[in-house]
Formats: C-alpha cells, sequence, structure tokens
C-alpha cells in the first residue's frame, strides 16, 4: 500500500480528544479534552438543547495550539448527579460546579468559549474570579438585556409570576420538534445540520429528565438581575472579547452582541449568516477567527 507522505503527517498530527469523567461536589462531569498539558487552556461551555459534543469539531483545530477542556454542564449531555446527592439546578449551581472542576483539574487560567447557556456559567466564574479569565469568545452567549428577543416572552411571563400554569407553559421548550427548531430556524441551507445534533440533546433530555431544564428556565432569569455586576467586570478589566453571532439567531439578536462594545470598546463583534448553532453551519470560520483572536491576545 502506498502512503503519501503529507497524507501520512496530516494523519500523524491530528489531535486525540480524550473524554473523561471527573467527580466534583457530587456531580459525576463527563468532558473532553485534548492539546499539549503545557499549553494556555480553552474552556468551552456549551448552551441549551446541547452538549461538549456540539464542539466535535472545533476541539481538534483548536488543540494544536491550545489545551481544550470541554465539560458537559450538569443536567446536559453525559454528566450525571451521583445518586444519593441532592442538586438543585440553578445557574448558580452549574456555576459553582465549574468552577470547583477548573480548581480540581488544576486550571489557573483560561480563555472562555461561551454559548447560550454557558454564558451565565462563564459570566459567573468571570466576576468571581476576573484575574483566571485571559480572553472571551462568545458565540451567541447573550450578557445584555438588549439582545433578548420576543421569544422569551413566555419565560419573561414565568420569571414575574412563577405559576404552576406558566411553569408549565416551558414545556414546550424542550420537545423534540422545539429542540430541532433551534438548530434549524434562521440557516439558510438546513440540510448542513447533522440530525444526531438534536436527536442527542432530546435523548438527553429524555435520559435526565424534563424537569431538571424546566427548573433552568426559570432559573433564567437571575441571570439578568446579575448582567450589573458582569458590565462592571468589562469595565474595570476589558478583557479581550470576541462576539461572533449567528445573526439570525431567534432568541439572541445582534443588538446583544453589539452591546459588549459598550463597557468594552476594544471588543470585537462579527456576524455570520445564519442561526442559533452557528458552530454548527460555520464550524471552520469560526475556529479561524477564533484561533486568530487567541493567537493575537493569548499567545504572545
Amino acid at each position: 500500500m502506498n502512503i503519501k507522505p503529507s497524507l501520512f503527517a496530516a494523519a500523524d498530527n491530528t489531535a486525540q480528544v480524550h473524554h473523561r469523567t471527573l467527580e466534583v461536589q457530587g456531580v459525576n462531569i463527563f468532558y473532553r479534552e485534548a492539546g499539549p498539558v503545557e499549553a494556555p487552556v480553552v474552556l468551552l461551555l456549551h448552551g441549551f438543547g446541547a452538549s461538549s459534543y456540539m464542539f466535535r469539531n472545533l476541539i481538534p483545530q483548536l488543540a494544536g495550539k491550545y489545551h481544550v477542556i470541554a465539560p458537559d454542564l450538569p443536567g446536559f449531555g453525559q454528566t450525571s448527579v451521583v445518586p444519593g446527592t441532592q442538586f438543585a439546578y440553578t445557574f448558580d449551581n452549574l456555576a459553582g460546579v465549574i468552577d470547583a472542576f477548573t480548581v480540581a483539574k488544576g486550571v489557573e487560567r483560561y480563555a472562555m468559549y461561551v454559548f447560550d447557556y454557558g454564558a451565565p456559567v462563564g459570566w459567573r466564574l468571570a466576576v468571581k474570579n476576573p484575574q483566571k479569565v485571559t480572553a472571551i469568545v462568545s458565540q451567541n452567549g447573550n450578557a445584555y438585556e438588549e439582545g433578548l428577543s420576543e421569544g422569551w416572552a413566555d419565560m419573561r411571563k414565568a420569571w414575574a409570576e412563577p405559576t404552576a400554569a406558566n411553569r408549565e407553559s416551558l414545556r414546550r421548550f424542550n420537545t423534540l420538534d422545539m429542540t430541532k427548531w433551534q438548530y434549524t430556524e434562521g440557516v439558510r441551507d438546513a440540510s448542513l445540520i447533522a440530525p444526531e445534533t438534536w436527536q442527542l440533546a432530546h435523548a438527553a433530555i429524555e435520559r435526565i429528565g424534563v424537569e431538571v431544564l424546566m427548573d433552568l428556565l426559570l432559573d433564567y432569569g437571575q441571570n439578568i438581575k446579575q448582567y450589573s455586576q458582569l458590565h462592571e467586570f468589562f469595565r474595570s478589566h476589558q478583557p479581550p472579547t470576541l462576539a461572533i453571532w449567528g445573526k439570525n439567531d431567534p432568541f439572541f439578536v445582534p443588538a446583544g452582541a453589539e452591546a459588549f462594545k459598550r463597557d468594552n470598546p476594544k471588543a470585537e463583534v462579527r456576524f455570520l449568516d445564519t442561526g442559533h448553532f452557528a458552530i454548527e453551519t460555520h464550524g471552520d470560520e469560526i475556529a479561524t477567527q477564533m484561533l486568530e483572536f487567541l493567537n493575537r491576545n493569548v499567545i504572545s
């Protein structure tokens, strides 16, 4: 068999992605990890209707220069709570577990990629430990109230009046059809979206339980109440920030991306002609821009 040297070299340099589990505070955190252990760390935080699986292609692209760690948040993917452990599904608790996870991993400084639910988790980490954050990439990870579309109306109602009826009205956000819609809405060519993405996300909902996600939907209003602390962090520390946004997102509108520049004039904002899960259609472009950004701001 003849193997072209160039092809052999490319295969030999392919980053190996490890799939591991670490128990922290009664939670078995599943995570993906790749790249040189001595390299600067990039922490990838996924969002609603997803898991670290959304980073399956991005991780190898970053791992040539960076030590990449992508955990599944509690309530998602392969992460599970140890039987007998009482765990309340709030964003404060999600952030607390991920913070403890970074400590257990010995990670002292890291750049963050935040998306959707991963954003309020990451924002809490940044406010608590600003000295640890070397850079921020926000891919449709909202930080400003003007970034919330009218699609949040039912959730706003439930936050204001957390009745049983208002909670029940949010159940539809966790159906298979709605999960698929979040992947395909605003996408020019839906055939680019692999069906495994929403199928795996929905399988996790069925395995872990929909009530977990109902709790988080109701708790999301607490994130908005903490925006002022986050904005002070942006003003005081002005971390290198790249907001790269699917501009057709039905939940987080472009105004939310532009708003980063209000408190951090150095923030860079770029838009992609796609929907909420921009990484599924524009993954290579995101990886290219992210590497250029990180190389400029994290590796001198």
